[in-house]
């Protein structure tokens, strides 16, 4: 059994080994690591340094009788991936709703046309954007969706694995065979400058680029076209709202932990490393220590990169810290409790309500909006995300009230003039709800509650460096087989065995996706059978 084999002593001290896996970080990645490996029978246990579970994966009440996301909202890329059912999550409690139609667009305010809908039935975006655009867009989109569709299906699949020639095969498939030059330019290519080639219309450019530059970075970067071929998929499985809150796939994560004999436990923030000469871990967290034959590290790669500093060449490390970039920050959401839903002119509440709420018409407030943060500065027009999803899930208020999240990009860690970010969250949450005001006429005198997080924020309180929500920044140099580094790309840390990285710094990147943490415990489940085999414990 795997409790008389954790009873095999260390090669240092003699003290018993009591796990085969300790994970540091309960975030949706730790929390698939360890369940895979308690799936398979091994010995885990979970440390996390904040008293709530779950990490940027949580939900906690912030206001009578309102459930608040701390970090993500809505989960588009997991629902892709297989792991919900692998780790069959259905059975303990995990239900996701469907966000459809998955994103809306309203008119510019006072203009008399009609909104953007796009839902998971082609047919349906098809007839809107030509409404609302024209017949040549509505069948260039159809043409877009046919041919991105697999592209990003080959993109997923290539998420599943760490990044390889393999992984690449599965990214470039039968089309990048048949055309590899135009497969290349396809991803190689801007966001801006693949929605120029596909469509005329800029109300439905700027829709699908604010879409695409939810994954940090605006899409006149090179190589983020795949972000806006991303949407292709949302045809076939629409973006997932978890029934209770973005942290009921937390809690559903360590159900199946401890349901397999794992343990997750917080406010048990890990202090130090430390290997033993038989390849054995001692993993300090308080005042207790834990012994264990492997450790997977889902905290941020800098946090990561503290704890192992004095484990690592001098040079090696200040190498890699100077090589990875959080950038200057993402974004701020505010959460507000109201009265009401947001309406929209010329827009059904049901239509509206249910995805991603893309408040901008046209790209050059996204260019604007971050040309102005990269010089550490605030805009005073904010580019605007609203997610109304107590539409979907009236469990997370009190009856006839809702619960919605802005999310407004970009947003500065450190301001160029000085000031602090508590000196001016709050005045930036106004404008953020002004922006909304402006689309939906009466939304601000709807708003009860409100909390304001910003990048400052986001540090403090969920560990993201930089204020950034997706760890590293998603440049192509700190991407694929770069991310978080080109010498940390294949989850591990260069000299340190026995040590897996996982998490939104590791390939493929932020979001809520679970891929790195199922690669790791791959990666931890061979070593381990490795180990037993040259007799390392």
């Amino acid at each position: 059994s795997r409790w008389v084999e954790n009873g095999m002593t260390g090669a240092r001290n003699g003290t018993k080994i009591r796990y085969d896996a300790v994970v540091i970080g309960s975030g949706h990645n730790g929390l698939i690591a360890a369940a895979y490996l308690a799936r398979a029978g091994k010995a885990v246990a979970v440390l996390e340094r904040d008293s709530v579970l779950g990490g940027a994966t949580s939900t906690v009440e912030r206001y009578p009788g309102h459930l608040t996301d701390r970090g993500s909202s809505s989960h588009l890329m997991i629902r892709h991936t297989g792991i919900i059912e692998e780790l069959e999550l259905g059975r303990f409690g995990l239900e996701y709703l469907d966000c459809d139609p998955w994103a809306f667009a309203p008119a510019p305010p006072g203009s008399g046309e009609p909104p953007l809908v796009f839902s998971s039935d082609l047919d349906a975006t098809c007839a809107s954007i030509a409404a609302a655009c024209s017949e040549r867009d509505a069948a260039a989109y159809r043409e877009f969706v046919a041919t991105w569709t697999p592209l990003a299906e080959g993109m997923m699949a290539s998420f599943g694995s760490a990044p390889n020639p393999r992984g690449l095969g599965k990214l470039v498939g039968s089309y990048g065979m048949r055309h590899p030059l135009a497969l290349s330019h396809q991803f190689l290519s801007s966001g801006d400058a693949l929605l120029d080639y596909w469509f005329d219309s800029e109300r439905l450019k700027a829709a699908l680029a604010w879409f695409g530059a939810q994954s940090g970075p605006p899409m006149s970067s090179p190589a983020t076209a795949p972000m806006i071929g991303f949407a292709a998929l949302m045809h076939s499985i629409p973006p997932g709202r978890a029934r209770g809150g973005s942290g009921a796939l937390a809690e559903a994560l360590i159900a199946a932990i401890r349901y397999n004999g794992g343990e997750v436990l917080a406010s048990h923030a890990v202090t130090a490393l430390s290997p033993d000469d038989g390849g054995a871990w001692t993993v300090r967290a308080g005042d207790r220590d834990f012994r264990a034959r492997c450790v997977i590290s889902a905290a941020h790669i800098l946090s990561t990169l503290e704890l192992v500093r004095p484990l690592v060449p001098s040079a090696d490390w200040a190498r890699w810290r100077r090589g990875i970039r959080t950038g200057f920050g993402v974004g701020m959401p505010v959460r507000v409790g109201t009265d009401r839903l947001p309406t929209y002119e010329g827009a059904r509440v049901e239509e509206s309500s249910r995805g991603l709420q893309l408040l901008v018409n046209d790209r050059t407030l996204l260019d604007r909006r971050y040309g102005v943060a990269s010089a550490g500065a605030l805009d005073a027009d904010p580019a605007v995300l609203v997610m109304s999803f107590s539409s979907l899930d009236p469990s997370l208020a009190p009856s006839g009230k809702h619960e919605l999240t802005l999310w407004s990009q970009w947003h500065p860690r450190h301001l160029a003039d000085g000031r602090s970010w508590d000196e001016v969250k709050d005045a930036e949450a106004d404008r953020i709800i002004a922006a909304v005001d402006s689309y939906s006429p009466g939304f601000a005198d709807s708003v009860e509650h409100r909390f304001a997080q910003s990048p400052l924020d986001l540090e403090r309180e969920l560990g993201l460096w930089g204020g950034n929500v997706m760890h590293v920044e998603m440049a192509l140099d700190q991407m694929l087989p770069f991310r978080p580094h080109p010498e940390l790309a294949r989850y591990r840390i260069p000299g340190i065995a026995g040590l897996f990285l996982a998490g939104a710094s590791q390939h493929p990147g932020g979001g809520v996706i679970g891929t790195s943490g199922r690669i790791s415990a791959s990666l931890a489940r061979s070593y381990l059978r490795k180990a037993v085999t040259r007799k390392m414990f």
